[in-house]
C-alpha cells in the first residue's frame, strides 16, 4: 500500500460514475475501506453532474468512459470544465494506449483498468489525491509517447470554453440550431450567438460547422 493512503487523516467525499450496480458496489467497498468518507454512487453522466451540483465537497470522481450519457470523452471533459477543482480518475474495461493517452491530454488525473487488483486502486486513488498522474506501471510506456499535435492543441483550446460555452458546442455538434440550443438551455437566442461567436474564436475557426466537426473528431471517437 502506497504511504499516501495511510497518511490520510481527512475523510473525502467522493462519485462512483458507472452504470454497473455491482462493479460500483465493489468500488465503494475498496474506497470505503481505503479512505473511509462519504462515497457517492452515479449511473449517468447527468446523475453525476447532478451530484457535483448538490456536494460542492467532492473532491474525486471516479468515471467509466461508457455509460449512458458519456459519449467518448465528453463527459470527461464535462467534468473538468464544470469542475476543474475535482479530480477525476478513469475507471475503464478499454486498455488501449491511444485511449489512455487521450484521456490524460483531456484532464483525466489517472488511468485505471477495471482489471486492476486492490492494491493499485488503492494507489491510484492516493496518487490522484495527491495531485499527481497515474496510470499502471505496465502502461506508463502511454506517456512517453508524444501525442498528436492536433489533438493535444484542441484539448488546450477546450480547456479555455466556459461550462455553458461547452455545453453550447456539443450541443451544435449534434446539430442544433441556435434557437433550438436556446430552447433546450431556457435562454434567449442572442445569449447563444454569444457564446457561439466566444466558442469560434477560442477555437479559431471560422464557423460553426468546423467547431462542430472538430469535436466530433476528437472527443466522439
Amino acid at each position: 500500500m502506497e504511504p499516501g493512503i495511510t497518511n490520510m487523516t481527512q475523510p473525502i467525499r467522493a462519485v462512483i460514475a458507472d452504470d454497473h450496480p455491482l462493479f460500483r458496489s465493489a468500488m465503494k467497498q475498496a474506497l470505503l475501506n481505503s479512505l473511509g468518507g462519504d462515497i457517492l454512487e452515479a449511473d449517468s453522466l447527468d446523475s453525476t453532474l447532478t451530484l457535483l451540483a448538490r456536494y460542492h465537497d467532492v473532491e474525486l470522481v471516479l468515471l467509466d468512459l461508457n455509460m449512458p450519457g458519456n459519449q467518448g470523452l465528453t463527459g470527461l471533459t464535462s467534468l473538468r470544465n464544470g469542475y476543474p477543482g475535482v479530480q477525476v480518475l478513469i475507471v475503464s474495461a478499454e486498455e488501449n494506449p491511444d485511449t489512455i493517452r487521450r484521456a490524460l491530454d483531456f484532464g483525466a488525473s489517472g488511468y485505471l483498468p477495471k482489471s486492476a487488483p486492490l492494491e493499485c486502486i488503492e494507489q491510484a486513488v492516493a496518487s490522484v489525491l495527491d495531485g499527481e498522474q497515474w496510470v499502471p506501471e505496465n502502461l506508463k510506456a502511454v506517456l512517453t509517447q508524444n501525442s498528436a499535435s492536433a489533438e493535444r492543441d484542441f484539448a488546450d483550446q477546450l480547456s479555455q470554453l466556459t461550462p455553458h460555452q461547452f455545453k453550447v458546442l456539443k450541443m451544435v455538434a449534434d446539430g442544433l440550431l441556435n434557437k433550438q440550443i436556446a430552447w433546450e438551455l431556457q435562454v434567449q437566442e442572442t445569449t447563444i450567438k454569444q457564446h457561439v461567436s466566444a466558442i469560434l474564436r477560442k477555437l479559431n475557426v471560422i464557423n460553426r460547422t468546423q467547431a462542430g466537426v472538430l469535436f466530433k473528431q476528437f472527443m466522439q471517437q
